[in-house]
């Protein structure tokens, strides 16, 4: 029946593996850092937009510190409940890891009110007193990445690594431009406008596949 309509037939379970086909043809010759295609590709997967394969920026050797910091249990933290239910929480917990985000938390209002800022701003400063390896993903609030900046260049924060890919067109260019100043923090950013809460946990994802494979290569 699907072929008299002009679909093309898949099995239900061989959708995602037939997309990233796709992906891989339609990409064709387009030269991609090596060993970061699977994050791009994740990010072409869950957008459909091909801009990613031109706009991610890998900082140097930042797929292997995250992967290491990953095994070691690193947590990684969200300025967004739905970056937070969006990351394969199921993953990262064979490696001792948690994703959190403190964006509801009263104590991130109370001190977002108290010193002026935005409750993503004060959830940054909550982060930055955990005793854990930490790994940021930002997709929504440019204002998380300001702190973050401001944080790491105060010696307060040394995050093992930044995903930095908020949405939107206030200050969202310029807080990216800030993550790519900081020539010794370790990070994944998205130039321009793109980006999305979706974005950032699909990076997180990526990169736990990445890891997971490779303990299977090891084993």
């Amino acid at each position: 029946m699907m072929e008299h309509i002009g679909l093309e037939q898949v099995l239900p379970t061989e959708i995602e593996a037939r997309s990233f086909e796709i992906i891989t043809e339609e990409l064709g010759s387009t030269l991609l850092v090596p060993g970061t295609e699977p994050i791009v590709k994740r990010c072409i997967h869950t957008s459909a937009d091909f801009d990613y394969a031109h706009s991610l920026i890998f900082s140097d050797r930042v797929v292997e510190r995250v992967l290491e910091a990953l095994r070691q249990g690193a947590v990684i933290v969200t300025d967004t409940e739905m970056g937070r239910a969006g990351i394969n929480k199921k993953r990262l917990a064979k490696y001792g890891g948690e994703v959190l985000c403190f964006m509801a938390d009263e104590d991130v209002a109370l001190a977002a009110e108290r010193n002026g800022t935005t409750r993503a701003a004060a959830s940054m400063d909550k982060a930055a007193a955990l005793d854990k390896k930490v790994i940021f993903a930002v997709g929504n609030a440019p204002t998380a990445l300001v702190r973050i900046y401001e944080l790491i260049r105060e010696g307060a924060l040394k995050p093992e690594a930044v995903i930095a890919v908020p949405v939107g067109f206030v200050n969202v260019v310029r807080a990216k431009e800030l993550i790519l100043e900081l020539k010794e923090t370790p990070s994944i950013v998205a130039k321009g406008r793109k980006g999305g809460s979706n974005i950032a946990a699909c990076i997180c994802n990526a990169l736990l596949y990445m890891l997971e494979e490779r303990g299977q290569q090891d084993g």
